[in-house]
């Protein structure tokens, strides 16, 4: 009975398979670089996304974990733990976990007040936070993100950009020049990016260089608030902008870890969910 089982398990599978038109190789990398963009998958959005049975998305997982390359959890799986990010562009971006971006960014405003300084980071989460902002009369914006002053470029906000050396890859303005004068100013509210954040070791980046800039953002400000979608809290990466203990507030999207939301209040962070 067991084995007539197994057999039409297998057969099924193999039904399914055929009505794909990758090779096995080819769906697991294409499984693969999806955990690697998002930081996470899910079964049944593969299953519907790949039309194959939610038996061998399973199966697959599993082999990517056997690997290495995954991490196993419940309903799908995440970026290793530890793993160390790549550095994608803003385009590559743009549109992950975008419903999630836009409910927090609407969060964010909601911390604002007319008159205010605010210091906006660069990255796509920011970016739908400038976005949001613009429902206020009248602001000033510090950023060192060159799409975000073209984004607020017909409100009657005072902009004003940082300086510095472009990256390309996220149109941000970093350098010495941008250090320098975010040493002179002094903001009501950071709204900071994140590539990745441990609720122990704290918020990273890919750059170096952005770190940097990051850290003089922090300095500068009067109050410190990481916007993050959840797929952030199982990602890591090269340089640390700051600890926990420097973040007065996060706010992020109900799929966050209780462990991370939990090790965040610890630390004295107030963990806001949009």
């Amino acid at each position: 009975m067991r084995k007539r089982r197994q057999a039409r398990s297998i057969q099924a599978e193999s039904a399914t398979d055929n009505n794909s038109k990758m090779l096995i190789g080819e769906r697991r990398q294409h499984i693969l670089s999806l955990v690697q963009r998002d930081g996470r998958v899910l079964v049944t959005e593969l299953s519907e996304s790949l039309g194959i049975s939610p038996i061998t998305i399973r199966k697959d997982l599993d082999y990517l974990e056997a690997r290495g390359q995954v991490q196993r959890t419940h309903g799908g799986a995440l970026s290793p733990q530890g793993s160390t990010l790549l550095d994608p562009t803003l385009k590559e971006k743009e549109h992950h976990q975008i419903r999630e971006k836009q409910r927090i960014a609407a969060a964010a405003a909601k911390l604002v007040q007319n008159g205010q300084c605010i210091l906006l980071d660069s990255g796509t989460t920011v970016t739908a936070v400038a976005r949001a902002l613009r429902q206020f009369s009248h602001l000033t914006i510090v950023t060192n993100a060159v799409n975000i002053a073209a984004e607020l470029s017909d409100t009657d906000f005072e902009i004003v950009l940082t300086g510095g050396t472009l990256r390309k890859n996220s149109f941000s303005l970093v350098g010495p020049m941008a250090e320098d004068m975010l040493s002179q100013i002094r903001a009501d509210i950071l709204f900071l990016a994140v590539d990745g954040f441990d609720p122990k070791i704290g918020i990273t980046t890919p750059n170096v260089l952005e770190s940097r800039v990051n850290r003089a953002m922090v300095n500068a400000s009067r109050k410190v608030v990481a916007v993050c979608d959840s797929t952030k809290f199982s990602r890591s990466s090269m340089a640390l902008i700051v600890p926990p203990a420097s973040i007065h507030a996060v706010i992020t999207d109900d799929q966050i870890p209780d462990t991370a939301a939990e090790a965040l209040r610890n630390a004295g962070v107030e963990v806001i969910i949009a």
